[in-house]
């Protein structure tokens, strides 16, 4: 199945997320760093003693100092106490640190996992999902996951311990008090699950909202030019207000939820306490308790209490986490259609550059809508196609757009696979290949080529990294690009913006048209390569296409006679089918589609 579709915003998709799951997912990123799990757990431990110690010291403090008026004694109770302050802050020291590292480095870590993923999958899936989307989700989300880990189960472990001690320490202290104690966790436990469901619910809505507003932005700061041509920055503005005022909504109900959970388990807590203070001093002044008792189980309380309300408001912070470790889990195990057989072959070396389209039939996975296939004649893109390319031969494909050109550089680049019927290079079937070793050998020059932020040296040797500074000149010249190139501030250590700002639409294709040089494929692939450019831009552009297609397979898409007029063979194609083939020379003479798209152009330039 080719469907990459995975966004579902509706609560119940993500109730089926849970904690346990966020755990089995960040448990493999947090083995590797166990020595440090383990020192800082250490830590967590010791730091929850000491907490706990502090309530008998206080005990011990004003029964025996204040109340006796024994100074040595009172003076041995505040050095003890200086001391387990003393390991309390050394201890919550070395938690914090390492739980922070571990946090900060698991994090940088699932990014990476997660991108590496991403670059497997095939050109498909950012055809279907907003690249502004998924940059979103790898950063806002694994910055939840990061607060989670490098915060939040600290947080959390060390509350649980501390409520545990404490509520030990209650019975020890009162078993009558610990028993009103005891009535308040069930009323407490109750709201945290059944609000905990609706913050996780509501956080996973939230992050998705946040991510689309994250890919509105991408999308119309990439098209600004269009945007401000077209005058069309009040209707993006108001658009986009709908779009944070969405994310808004969405964020103020998971708010809204989290507060009442919060308020909710406060309010029942310290009544709880309040209560507790009112019976247990009339114990004291009835003189079934010392002074000393009551101060430690009021101490011990309030540990209860406040370990009970950083765990409801860290509940929410982990049904947080288990929402934003959803999307991450699918980008993380999401499969390319693309497979790649576990004994694939290197395709052999010298590659002559033979390619056979053999009985090719394609529909793109649009087609499939809500589950049913829909007329098959109307959505097919390749249908029964056959085509041999020779090595070393030029073959144009000419036709009206949608006629499947373009569909067979993705299929021959296997960004696809055909339904049915086999393509090969060199007689050996792509699937049969190792992706990157048949990639290898082709080169790309697309019509709109994609220039990175980075240098004019970074962007030609991106093709090929072991290139050598000859190599990288040698294709500038070829490329006719070293002049250009060279009059630039800082020659070829320029950085030329995002998307290749700094450069004309001619620049952009000769630095694309040197990186496929230095690349040095056995066969070429030319996606309407001069069909947007001025005339001067274009002579610059054919001579530097001529150099490159010497001596190499090449299959060209061209709409302009001037680009086509010398290739060894032109197919016509229209609806995914070859409906003609022939020379120049050949295919003016017939009546048919090329005579006729010839004619239209010739009238054009007349």
């Amino acid at each position: 199945m080719r469907n990459f579709k995975t966004t579902d915003n509706s609560p119940d998709k993500a109730k089926k997320r849970t904690f346990g799951e966020f755990l089995s997912f960040t448990w493999p990123f947090l083995r590797p760093y166990r020595l440090q799990l383990v020192i800082a757990s250490i830590a967590l431990i010791v730091a929850a003693t000491t907490v706990l110690g502090l309530g008998r010291g206080l005990q011990y403090l004003i029964d025996k100092g204040f109340s006796n008026s024994n100074q040595l004694l009172l003076d041995e109770s505040l050095f003890y106490l200086f001391i387990i302050v003393a390991v309390l802050a050394l201890s919550s020291f070395t938690r914090y640190f390492f739980v922070s590292w571990i946090g900060e480095r698991v994090i940088a870590d699932i990014r990476k996992d997660v991108f590496r993923n991403l670059l497997k999958l095939a050109p498909p899936f950012y055809e279907e999902n907003r690249a502004g989307e998924v940059v979103s989700r790898i950063t806002a989300d694994s910055t939840v996951l990061q607060s989670v880990v490098g915060s939040s189960v600290s947080l959390a472990l060390r509350n649980a311990l501390m409520m545990i001690g404490a509520l030990i320490m209650l019975v020890i202290t009162s078993p009558k008090l610990t028993g009103l104690v005891a009535l308040v966790v069930p009323i407490v436990i109750v709201p945290i699950v059944y609000f905990g469901r609706k913050v996780r619910a509501r956080s996973k809505i939230a992050q998705d909202k946040v991510a689309h507003v994250g890919g509105f932005i991408d999308e119309a700061l990439h098209a600004i030019s269009t945007v401000q041509a077209n005058v069309q920055e009040f209707n993006m503005a108001n658009d986009f207000d709908r779009s944070a005022e969405a994310a808004y909504g969405s964020a103020k109900m998971y708010i809204l939820f989290r507060a009442i959970l919060s308020a909710f388990v406060i309010f029942i807590v310290f009544s709880a306490v309040g209560v507790i203070l009112w019976i247990g001093g009339h114990d004291v002044i009835a003189g079934r308790m010392s002074a000393g008792e009551l101060s430690a189980f009021i101490f011990y309380s309030v540990v209860v209490a406040g370990a009970v309300g950083v765990l409801s408001e860290v509940a929410g912070n982990l049904n947080r986490a288990a929402g934003a470790a959803e999307r991450l889990i699918e980008y993380k195990n999401l499969k390319s259609p693309i497979i790649e057989k576990s004994n694939a072959l290197e395709l052999e070396r010298p590659v002559q550059g033979l390619i056979e389209f053999k009985n090719v039939n394609f529909t793109y996975p649009s087609a499939h809508l809500d589950g049913d296939l829909q007329d098959q004649t109307m959505l097919t893109a390749i249908k029964d196609l056959n085509l041999t390319i020779q090595a070393g031969q030029t073959v144009a494909l000419v036709g009206r757009s949608g006629a499947g050109k373009s569909t067979l550089f993705k299929l021959l680049l296997r960004f696809y696979d055909p339904d049915t019927g086999s393509i090969k290079i060199d007689h050996h079937d792509l699937k049969d290949l190792k992706l990157s070793g048949f990639r290898d050998v082709i080169g790309m020059v697309p019509q709109d080529p994609f220039i990175f932020s980075s240098t004019v040296r970074d962007n030609i040797l991106f093709a090929n990294e072991d290139a050598s500074e000859e190599d990288l000149i040698l294709a500038l010249k070829q490329a006719y690009a070293y002049d250009f190139v060279m009059a630039l501030p800082h020659g070829l250590d320029t950085r030329l913006g995002d998307g290749g700002s700094r450069l004309s639409g001619g620049q952009k294709q000769r630095i694309a048209i040197a990186r496929a040089i230095v690349r040095n494929p056995a066969i070429l692939l030319l996606d309407e390569a001069t069909s947007a450019l001025d005339s001067e831009s274009e002579e610059y552009v054919q001579r530097a296409l001529q150099e490159l297609m010497q001596g190499r397979t090449t299959l060209m898409i061209a709409h302009r006679l001037s680009t086509v007029k010398n290739a060894d063979r032109i197919i016509v194609l229209d609806k995914g089918t070859i409906i003609q083939e022939g020379t120049h020379e050949q295919l003016a003479k017939r009546s048919g589609l090329y005579q006729e798209l010839a004619s239209r152009q010739f009238k054009r330039v007349s």
